[in-house]
């Protein structure tokens, strides 16, 4: 029945968001000073089908959620903006303020101690979308507490959240704030059994917080992880450039900046590991290609550090294949779950 709503009404929803721009009064904005994309990025009217698309989604998880765990949203503080527009406006720093979903399991004896998965979720301008849901489902039933940080930059939320995007950056520090609030609202969570898990740029961010917070987390998996900004804006499209230096983000191209991008990027930092860590990756990623992950494995190794990998083989469903509801996927992932339980027992 959910299936038979959920899926016309966000088919309408998507038509609204292509069409728009093609409507009389809904033009695309200008593009920013320095020639990149607009300012925001996205016009109010797909802010608001973005806001409503998350309500929806977010509906979705409640539903196929409440039968093991208490699901809440949740909004916590975290570290000002890392840009103000005016420096001297009324409010200009205060703390940017996160949304979360937060899954309890319902049977948790509350009475003794319990590990945390802190979830970053991937993308440029995304949050976590209940295609994730069958992955959160084994970890909650697995007796893990998951709390999943909508971090600046996040769609959903409008256009000043959107344009707080500081990837590599703050938003870093927002997902450790999400573990930060937990462990001060649940008294039942063990702050010594902490894990942070993610894929893609997802990864990233879980990457770069073992990095600089070795004592937060016990245990850390990255799936296919963005780990070379410099290599990457190599690769990519001018476009996909264009994202990272327009304005409102990094504010300058890799050539012109190349050792911010260099400070953005996990392979900077290898020799700060000291958080067991599994990687994964596949040689047909599309979008993270493997050459990454690979600088990556190699440049842990030539600081000797220890921590696991696997690098799959033409893996089925490329970028996403260890995501999917596939028996490699699911095997995949029981490999991910027995490296977190080693050390969240």
């Amino acid at each position: 029945m959910l299936k038979t709503i959920r899926a016309p009404l966000l088919a309408v929803l998507s038509a609204l968001a292509m069409s728009a721009q093609g409507v009389p009064g809904f033009p695309p904005p200008p593009p920013n000073a320095a020639g990149g994309p607009p300012s925001s990025g996205r016009t109010a009217d797909q802010q608001r089908l973005d806001s409503l698309d998350r309500k929806v989604d977010t509906l979705y998880w409640y539903l196929r959620m409440a039968d093991i765990a208490d699901v809440d949203e949740v909004e916590y503080t975290s570290l000002p903006p890392a840009r103000e527009p005016n420096p001297t406006a009324q409010g200009a720093g205060n703390p940017v303020v996160v949304h979360a979903l937060t899954f309890i399991p319902k049977k948790l004896d509350r009475t003794k101690k319990h590990p945390l998965v802190v979830f970053a979720h991937g993308g440029v301008h995304s949050n976590t979308g209940s295609n994730y849901v069958h992955i959160f489902r084994e970890m909650v039933e697995r007796g893990w507490t998951v709390i999943t940080p909508d971090y600046r930059g996040s769609t959903g939320y409008g256009a000043s959240l959107y344009n707080q995007i500081d990837y590599g950056g703050r938003e870093v520090d927002d997902v450790d704030k999400g573990r930060e609030w937990m462990l001060e609202r649940y008294s039942f969570l063990d702050p010594t059994r902490v894990a942070m898990i993610g894929w893609s740029h997802g990864g990233l961010i879980t990457l770069l917080n073992i990095f600089e917070r070795p004592k937060n987390y016990v245990v850390a998996y990255a799936g296919v992880p963005v780990s070379d900004l410099v290599a990457r804006m190599g690769y990519k499209s001018e476009s996909y450039r264009a994202i990272f230096s327009a304005r409102n983000h990094i504010g300058k191209s890799a050539d012109e900046d190349v050792k911010e991008y260099l400070r953005r990027s996990p392979v900077t930092h290898v020799e700060k590991l000291q958080t067991p860590l599994l990687v994964h990756t596949t040689t047909n990623d599309e979008d993270v290609n493997v050459l990454e992950v690979q600088r990556l494995i190699a440049a842990l190794k030539a600081a000797g550090k220890k921590f696991e990998y696997k690098i799959y083989e033409n893996a089925p469903g490329g970028h996403v294949f260890n995501r999917l509801d596939t028996k490699l996927a699911r095997d995949s992932r029981e490999e991910i779950w027995k490296f977190l339980e080693r050390y969240l027992k």
